[in-house]
């Protein structure tokens, strides 16, 4: 797995005008194909009478899943740079869309790359991103007189706690970066005075 990704921090939507055309880049986080695909169509709804929707998107931490299409502008000065734009940024699990609104000037291939590439791009310096890293999924178990002070601890000393369950003992969810689980052992031992449960589980990503 990856030790971390970027992905657009929220959805949104920044316009430029180039040469009397309008483009509108949105943006948006998309967890799956499906959500990408989604959005997109929402946004060609949104747009009925645009020249153009052109879409790029990258699903996966390690970009397993790369889409693009032109929608009608020549091949490959569309939907390739902002794929490639997505790409550049480390960007991933996000859906763009560039609407353009034809002004009547051509811009020529290289200007169509150099738009499409670069609306993306300031689209997501606009609308800003977040990095996520992988974790360690970690559970914790207390007794319940101990636990309020020890989800506390936690949060004091900056840890992820993702779920909190209160049942005969509670259970806290964590998560860890590899580097600091055997310190992470050491430090609820001490301060739980070896009376807490601690037990890995599976990997994912969380805000770094």
């Amino acid at each position: 797995m990856q030790e971390q990704y970027r992905t657009v921090a929220h959805e949104g939507v920044y316009e430029t005008e180039i040469n009397r055309s309008r483009f509108l880049c949105a943006l948006a986080p998309a967890a799956t194909e499906e959500e990408a695909q989604a959005f997109v169509a929402r946004i060609r709804k949104e747009h009925p009478t645009a020249t153009h929707n052109c879409f790029a998107y990258v699903i996966g931490a390690d970009a397993s899943v790369q889409k693009a299409s032109d929608d009608g502008e020549p091949g490959g000065t569309a939907g390739v740079p902002m794929l490639q734009m997505l790409m550049r940024r480390e960007v991933r699990y996000t859906a763009a869309v560039v609407t353009r609104y034809y002004g009547g000037v051509k811009l020529g291939a290289g200007g169509l790359i150099r738009a499409y590439g670069g609306v993306v791009g300031e689209a997501l310096d606009a609308v800003g991103t977040r990095t996520r890293r992988r974790f360690r999924l970690a559970t914790v178990t207390a007794e319940l007189q101990r636990a309020g002070k020890l989800e506390n601890e936690l949060r004091a000393t900056g840890r992820a706690v993702r779920e909190v369950r209160y049942d005969e003992r509670v259970t806290i969810e964590i998560g860890l970066p590899d580097a600091e689980v055997v310190a992470f052992r050491a430090w609820l031992a001490d301060v739980t005075a070896g009376a807490a449960g601690f037990e890995l589980g599976g990997e994912a990503y969380g805000d770094a």
